[in-house]
């Protein structure tokens, strides 16, 4: 990991001499980026690695709330951590009226190694296998989230667009609608913007297969942090851009019951120390043409992903998204240009020959979601799994056995039993996840909520 220097701290400063605060960005286990305003005296300070957080700052629960329940030896008494500026992340905030900056921080051990607790250094820990093995991941994201209509109402309804000449909104789904870029398109040109600014490279906009829906997708990049930084840094200017145009922005998985859900599709290469793509097989005359590596590695990550739902599908609302016939999968199956899959291959060249894993929601961490995606491939090169037969291209998906954990709970008690993610995510990172995510599931479900009175207060 590169630390931000004194000398790209005055580069910032002297292009943008008006900035007076700077939100540090710190990336918590739920990829949420937890926050705190430095003011302009402390800027240096943060480059010299003078500042601290607290070791349970990345561990906390969705609503922010830690658990005594995590095992003391691992972070009693609250020690700080150093906290570490990515080098390259420093920033403006276009959709704020004051001149503040940002940065990405990451947490250091007091003598400069990584701790355990930020999800940047699990995810490097896990790159650290494919480095020694001569191998380079190469990743994008693509999100979905929906714009939500402002309102005074206690219920979500989704921004539609307007029919013209009425007091109509549009209804279905108007998949890639060119009105809907039209109409949004102040929102969608500030989010253009905030990402040229901040380094997000964005690449292609649509609504989606869901009214109110959109996707952004980011180019792919050959180091997978900075992927996830990427990803992170597009929810946080999507919503900030959002609260700007008096809407508001939603990463849900499933936000609304008769809409489609929200998803992070990761696509993912692997070159060696030439540069050459080794999920392809030059010699081969078959579509796809792909090398045993890229079996290997669709085996390990098909072997993995019941006991990775609980990363892939992090809390409650995750699991209403996977629902039949809605190109959610069910089951850990792949196939050839085929988006029913889990793991899908798209239509690509012997250069840029990928898997795009399809399970992930877009309320997932990243960090997290691609530490486990490249676990289970390495796992897969490394061991030879073998991932059954592949979907046949143009073919309709055979009614899937429900292999990946349907529930909350039951995603936990697999990740719990999963000695290979322990083995590459980290045994004390793996123990506080089982016992943060498991406090806010029994936190969820201790909730009585309107249905409980609508369906048995009067009932029974």
């Amino acid at each position: 990991m590169q630390v931000a220097t004194q000398g790209e701290l005055d580069a910032f400063i002297a292009q943008y001499p008006d900035i007076q605060m700077l939100e540090v960005l710190m990336p918590d286990m739920n990829g949420i980026f937890r926050c705190k305003r430095i003011h302009r005296s402390e800027f240096q300070a943060l480059v010299s690695g003078s500042l601290k957080s607290v070791a349970s700052q990345p561990l906390v629960t969705t609503m922010g709330e830690y658990s005594d329940e995590v095992d003391p030896k691992l972070v009693a008494g609250e020690p700080d951590k150093k906290l570490l500026p990515i080098a390259g992340s420093f920033a403006p905030i276009p959709w704020l009226t004051s001149p503040t900056g940002q940065l990405i921080a990451s947490l250091g051990e007091m003598d400069g190694g990584p701790a355990w607790v930020d999800p940047r250094n699990v995810l490097a820990r896990v790159l650290q296998r494919f480095a020694e093995s001569g191998l380079t991941p190469v990743v994008a994201t693509e999100m979905e989230f929906y714009l939500v209509a402002p309102g005074d109402g206690v219920v979500p309804v989704p921004l539609l667009g307007r029919i013209p000449g009425t007091g109509m909104q549009q209804q279905g789904i108007q998949y890639a609608m060119a009105e809907d870029l039209w109409e949004h398109d102040a929102f969608l040109n500030d989010v253009r913007i905030a990402c040229e600014l901040q380094g997000v490279p964005l690449t292609t906009i649509h609504c989606e297969f869901a009214p109110g829906q959109w996707e952004i997708n980011t180019h792919h990049v050959r180091d997978p942090l900075v992927a996830c930084d990427h990803a992170l840094l597009l929810k946080r200017i999507v919503k900030g851009v959002a609260l700007k145009h008096g809407i508001s922005a939603t990463f849900m998985a499933k936000p609304f019951a008769a809409s489609a859900g929200c998803g992070m599709h990761i696509h993912a290469s692997l070159y060696d120390a030439d540069s050459v793509n080794v999920f392809s097989d030059s010699r081969s005359e078959q579509t796809p043409a792909i090398s045993d590596l890229l079996r290997h590695a669709i085996g390990g990550m098909a072997h993995t992903m019941p006991a990775a739902m609980a990363i892939f599908a992090p809390n409650a609302n995750s699991y209403r998204r996977f629902v039949p016939g809605t190109y959610v999968p069910m089951s850990p199956c792949w196939g050839y240009n085929h988006r029913d899959v889990s793991l899908r291959i798209p239509v690509s060249n012997l250069d840029n020959r990928r898997v795009e894993h399809r399970v992930a929601g877009a309320d997932a961490n990243p960090y997290l979601v691609v530490a486990a995606i490249l676990a289970g491939m390495h796992y897969g090169i490394t061991h030879g799994c073998e991932p059954g037969p592949m979907v046949p291209e143009n073919t309709l998906l055979p009614e899937q056995q429900a292999v990946l954990p349907n529930r909350w709970e039951y995603a936990l008690d697999e990740f719990a039993r999963s000695a290979v993610l322990q083995d590459y995510l980290g045994k004390s990172y793996c123990s506080v996840f089982q016992t943060m995510r498991g406090a806010e599931c029994d936190a969820f479900h201790a909730r009585i909520s309107n249905l409980d009175y609508e369906w048995y207060l009067r009932a029974v």
